[in-house]
């Protein structure tokens, strides 16, 4: 079912959202609320609990989603969480987006949902308390009304695949419940949440609630969705960063049929990145998408570049280098332990080594777009596939002047995220449009934007060019007794109200392994310019300095003639725990060295020495989980055929296995298939790469035959996993390509700078 309806004050049953977005009371007192609730939420009964779940008479428990699903298996896992603690039954779970939940308190906008992020694998850690108390306070209201109809106490009863069950085995479905457990006062504390020993759904594999509606075409998509009949807009968008308009033949896009207008959008000044407009564009609106394509290339636009012009990557790497060797330079000391300079002077060897990584573009499959519906002075509706509806409510907000309960976002499930729709400039594009003047014909109908790939390709929020020069220095027991790590990138950081000396923290980690292991440890930043927008990526900032460190240990491992698993081991040393000032630490090492040795052992780690295929190994640790890639690659004329992948993950209690399986399976592919062909390009100002053919994500071929998951069985608290199958597959495949082939790749992509270096 979709639309949607506004409660009355007095239909609506009263509930209360805590800061973080728990549901803190029940039902039972009409209050004033006045605000959006998707229909499939409200039913006839009006048996609603609060905005996360509604019993129905029939059964059916419909549980409200509020973070964002683009593709990582949110709606799937959020939801089993509130099914588990009201002892659903998962047939009867309809589960239903939320979309943004604001509205107007004193003034100022008020969240009702609380936190609505997806990216960085924060969605189960950020929900995982909320969501067990509303589950528990339904299932507590279910089985107090249970109680009063059996006529025995509440404490005798328990839930049990959606129904209440007496000791003397009478039960009663939740559906006949429902009416009586909304007319009962909620607790004056939190009900207590389940033991672990009773979970029946946390912990069992369960495909997404989308996936049908996925492989039969039948899910909509943002493109999908209609209001009105929409008018159609692509722009033409200035190629240069901090570029302007040469030329445009407006009167020719004007007379293509099917065109309306053409519409100048121009940026707003002094708005922070990701959160306005790009650049200067010229939006062609015509009656469908082929006639808005048509009357853009009829524009003939040309463009000029700014007074400064994006370097080329080339010239980004001198950059680098030449900040590397210049002692006068001031970087940014990120951390700082020991002394590097006497361990230096005392080793019994040193090693250097530089690894370069290239501008990354996020390519998502379904590439931005948005429809927006514009009733001037009066309301705005906006649908968009976003990975933060409240960033986006902020840019709709400043662009239209607009209360909160004038502000309608929909966010319907996206076609890949990884980052790229943390941004708003799409959103901002089209409410930009929207708000153009316009011809009469056309002035008061929905308008949808559209990027084509070349657009999103030439236009994206990129993961930053990265250089990393790596020093250590080992004792004569070959142990690593000094690392110094400099890393000069762009920050992705600039533009975003951050602090100078703040900017690193978008590019390292500064306890990121091996800090914490070598008594003597530095990591230096240098800010590198660029005009280029940067934005997040899948897996950042822990993606480039990964794969740098753990290159680097593979080599440090191969100069003393140690097996590259044994001197990681070694490396970690006795379990303890390190301190980590990021999201998700402390550091266990012991959880690192097992998924290490798992992982090891899955790829029969014991032919490392004699194989003559190439067996690689590395780890990480990224937002509280620990992960490990080994990979067995064997060498071919032209190149490398990858014979098997082991991915090992301990990411706490896994909620959904399969789906936490479908996320390490998706990331290590994602990963590998970047580490071998991708890179975005920069010349004569401008970005180069246009489409898939010269941004080659890989197909069947060279892609791994064999991809095999394990997840770590545990009781610690979950974290996401959307990310953390990123950053160790492209140093263990490196590592694997040096073992089959003798050939150190320290420069990405992989396939061509292995066909340069053989």
């Amino acid at each position: 079912m979709s639309g949607e309806i506004r409660l009355s004050r007095r239909r609506f049953l009263t509930y209360a959202v805590g800061a973080a977005g728990a549901l803190m009371v029940g039902i039972g007192s009409a209050e004033a609320a006045e605000r959006p609730v998707p229909l499939s939420l409200l039913g006839d009964a009006w048996s609603q609990v609060g905005p996360y779940l509604r019993v129905a008479q029939d059964g059916r428990i419909f549980i409200g989603v509020r973070d964002p699903d683009n593709g990582e298996g949110t709606a799937t896992s959020l939801a089993r969480i509130i099914a588990e603690e009201m002892d659903a039954d998962w047939a009867t779970v309809v589960v239903e987006n939320l979309g943004l939940g604001v509205e107007a308190g004193n003034g100022e906008p008020k969240f009702i949902y609380g936190r609505q992020r997806s990216g960085d694998a924060t969605s189960i850690p950020a929900a995982w308390a909320d969501l067990r108390q509303a589950g528990a306070l339904a299932r507590w209201l279910l089985l107090q009304a249970a109680a009063r109809r059996l006529g025995v106490p509440a404490e005798q009863l328990r839930g049990e695949s959606g129904m209440a069950i007496a000791a003397d085995g009478r039960r009663i479905p939740y559906g006949d419940l429902a009416t009586a457990a909304a007319s009962i006062d909620a607790p004056t504390s939190a009900p207590p949440v389940k033991a672990a020993e009773r979970y029946q759904l946390i912990g069992q594999p369960a495909g997404d609630v989308d996936a049908r509606a996925v492989v039969t075409g039948t899910l909509r998509y943002a493109a999908d969705e209609m209001i009105g009949e929409p008018v159609v807009a692509v722009l033409a968008r200035c190629p240069y960063p901090g570029g302007t308009l040469d030329t445009a033949d407006r009167d020719a896009a004007s007379k293509v049929q099917g065109v309306f207008a053409v519409v100048d959008i121009t940026p707003e000044t002094g708005q922070a990145a990701g959160m306005a407009v790009q650049a200067p564009a010229l939006a062609v609106i015509a009656a469908d998408t082929w006639a808005a394509l048509k009357g853009r290339e009829a524009l003939k636009a040309t463009w000029k570049p700014g007074a400064t012009t994006e370097p080329n990557n080339g010239d980004l790497e001198k950059k680098a280098f030449a900040l590397f060797d210049d002692d006068t330079a001031t970087p940014t000391t990120v951390r700082n332990d020991g002394d590097i300079a006497t361990a230096r002077k005392k080793a019994a060897r040193a090693l250097e080594a530089t690894y370069v990584q290239p501008w990354m573009a996020h390519a998502t499959a379904e590439t931005p777009n948005c429809l927006v519906r514009l009733d001037p002075d009066t309301r705005i509706t906006v649908i968009a596939a976003s990975q933060s509806p409240r960033q986006a409510y902020t840019v709709v907000q400043r662009m239209t002047g607009f209360r909160p309960d004038q502000i309608d976002i929909r966010v319907p499930r996206g076609g890949g995220g990884f980052g790229r729709r943390l941004e708003q400039d799409y959103i901002a594009e089209a409410v930009a449009v929207a708000m153009a003047k316009k011809p009469q014909e056309i002035q008061n109908r929905s308008v949808r934007v559209l990027w084509t790939r070349d657009d999103d390709l030439a236009r994206d929020f990129y993961r930053p060019l990265a250089v990393h020069r790596l020093n250590a220095s080992l004792d004569r027991k070959q142990a690593i007794v000094g690392w110094h790590q400099r890393m000069a990138s762009p920050s992705a950081l600039v533009g975003r109200a951050t602090p100078q000396d703040r900017l690193w923290q978008s590019e390292l980690v500064a306890d990121a392994l091996p800090a914490g292991l070598v008594p003597n440890f530095r990591s230096d930043y240098y800010p590198l310019d660029s005009l280029l927008a940067r934005g997040e990526w899948r897996g950042s900032p822990h993606v480039t300095p990964t794969f740098a460190s753990e290159s680097f240990i593979d080599e440090l491992a191969h100069s003393v003639k140690a097996n590259p698993l044994d001197f990681r081991l070694k490396l970690l040393g006795d379990a303890r725990q390190l301190p980590y000032n990021g999201r998700g630490g402390p550091i266990d090492t012991a959880r690192l060295a097992n998924v290490l040795k798992l992982a090891a052992d899955k790829l029969d780690w014991s032919r490392w020495l004699r194989s003559e295929n190439g067996l690689g190994i590395a780890c990480a640790y990224v937002f509280g989980a620990y992960v490990a890639h080994a990979i067995e690659v064997a060498p071919t004329a032209d190149g490398i055929d990858i014979k098997r992948v082991v991915c090992v993950a301990d990411v706490g209690r896994a909620i959904n296995p399969l789906g936490l399986a479908a996320q390490l399976e998706g990331a290590t592919l994602d990963a590998l298939s970047t580490a071998l062909n991708l890179a975005i390009t920069v010349k004569d100002g401008k970005v180069q790469q246009v489409g898939f053919k010269d941004y080659p994500v890989a197909a069947t071929q060279p892609m791994p035959y064999e991809v095999e998951t394990v997840i770590v069985p545990s009781t610690v608290e979950p974290t996401g996993a959307s990310v953390i199958g990123v950053p160790s597959a492209a140093p263990a495949l490196a590592n694997a390509v040096f073992r089959a082939t003798a050939v150190r790749v320290r420069r990405l992509p992989l396939l061509r700078e292995l066909a340069r270096l053989r």
